[in-house]
């Protein structure tokens, strides 16, 4: 709002010291993450208490785990800390008019708020049980259905994608190469780089970055034979929602320890931060002979929001944890980082930068199905990990969850600077 009233002031004549910061991404992104950081660490003192006096406390599953009794009505809900942290700074500093920020802002309310219902159904009958006299177990499905949850995950997977494929401001440019220019001049961007000039050309095509190719591109039509290439829209919006569900419930499954989810993410979007910011200028996508995508540089200033929010989260989410997040946090997370991945074409590196959501996902996968392929062949389950997920097999083996945590958070700082040397190496 403080951009488009900036501007507005501007055009009629009227400035205020400082206002031109409000013209450059580069501000507007320190900003906000300045912003979300001091917002989510003001604010999360009040929230922890509100829950505590609403008594929003955890219940813990006796799983043999060191210190996991200590636990016990630690406040949940905390990711209505992450969403105001998000959401109010992208609110003053970025450009409302522009998509991408409505896409993102609406992915943080859906599944924030589905996650909130989530969390709210099972602390309710959590409640129910105490009042009943009855011993409350967590995990009864007591919460959302599981399809509910998915359904809102489809839900939000088609609208990003519909929006990529369909809306008349969404557009990506790429370095021509042929020999004749189109007919058609709108398509055309020149660009000078080093005193030569570049010539780009819009991509009308559903396509994004392959990592390790020297094309560096990949368009989704070259998945089906050419008679049904007409329906190439249906293909990508279903790798859309599968890619936003993997990495949402990835995210939800990783949120197991103190701080663990949350550091994860915020490295991840340090990441998607420099990819949105590369791909939006047009210069350094160019140099780095990558797509560009007009306005894509505004959601950096979201990215950024983003970050704060994380990074001042985890400030009382930290070992031990004054809070945990809940599914209305660690929903909201995937979601969101899956949906910025596609957002900047990226997501086809998601399995490398998301590496510890993707090797949490598969570790409770590969536990399940093993346990039930030897329960069938041999008349009982035998198990790959002494625990699933990942985290806690290492709890298992007697690491503290600070070891765990800050060793996850390592692998992660790798995985994402791997992903951005993908730029170049091809």
């Amino acid at each position: 709002m403080l951009k488009l009233l900036f501007d507005w002031l501007n055009s009629i004549g009227i400035g205020f010291p400082g206002d031109n910061l409000f013209q450059f991404i580069t501000s507007r992104v320190a900003l906000a993450v300045l912003l979300s950081l001091i917002i989510s660490t003001l604010i999360g003192k009040k929230v922890i208490r509100l829950l505590q006096n609403k008594q929003v406390g955890e219940s813990v599953r006796d799983l043999g785990l060191t210190g996991e009794q200590q636990k016990k009505g630690t406040p949940t809900m905390g990711g209505i800390i992450i969403i105001l942290a998000i959401l109010l700074p992208t609110l003053l500093l970025a450009d409302l008019s522009k998509v991408y920020i409505l896409l993102m802002v609406f992915a943080t309310l859906w599944l924030g708020m589905i996650g909130f219902i989530d969390d709210y159904l099972k602390l309710r009958a959590k409640k129910m049980a105490q009042q009943q006299g009855v011993a409350y177990k967590k995990g009864d499905k007591d919460g959302l259905a599981g399809w509910f949850k998915i359904l809102g995950q489809i839900v939000l997977g088609v609208v990003v994608g519909a929006t990529l494929l369909f809306n008349d401001s969404i557009s990506v440019y790429r370095e021509y190469t042929g020999k004749q220019l189109p007919a058609d001049t709108s398509v055309i961007k020149r660009v000078k780089l080093d005193g030569k000039e570049k010539i780009m050309v819009k991509a009308n095509e559903p396509i994004t970055t392959i990592p390790f190719v020297k094309t560096h591109e990949f368009n989704y039509a070259k998945l089906l034979p050419k008679a049904i290439r007409g329906a190439t829209w249906m293909l990508y919006i279903l790798v859309v929602i599968f890619i936003v569900t993997a990495v949402s419930n990835g995210a939800n499954i990783t949120d197991g320890i103190d701080g663990l989810a949350t550091g994860v993410s915020a490295i991840i979007c340090i990441g998607l931060g420099i990819f949105a910011y590369a791909s939006g200028n047009i210069r350094v996508a160019e140099y780095l002979n990558i797509m560009y995508i007009p306005n894509l540089g505004e959601l950096s200033v979201f990215i950024g929001a983003l970050i704060g929010a994380c990074v001042g989260f985890l400030w009382y989410n930290a070992y031990p944890a004054q809070v945990f997040m809940g599914d209305t946090g660690s929903l909201m997370l995937g979601g969101l980082i899956a949906s910025i991945a596609i957002i900047v074409r990226k997501e086809l590196l998601i399995p490398i930068f998301c590496g510890v959501f993707l090797i949490e996902n598969l570790s409770v996968v590969l536990q399940v199905t093993y346990f039930k392929y030897t329960k069938k062949k041999y008349g009982e389950g035998r198990r790959i990990f002494l625990m699933s997920p990942l985290h806690h097999h290492y709890q298992k083996l007697g690491y503290h969850e600070s070891k765990i945590v800050t060793r996850f958070w390592i692998i992660t700082i790798l995985c994402v600077l791997l992903s951005i040397v993908t730029l170049k190496i091809r």
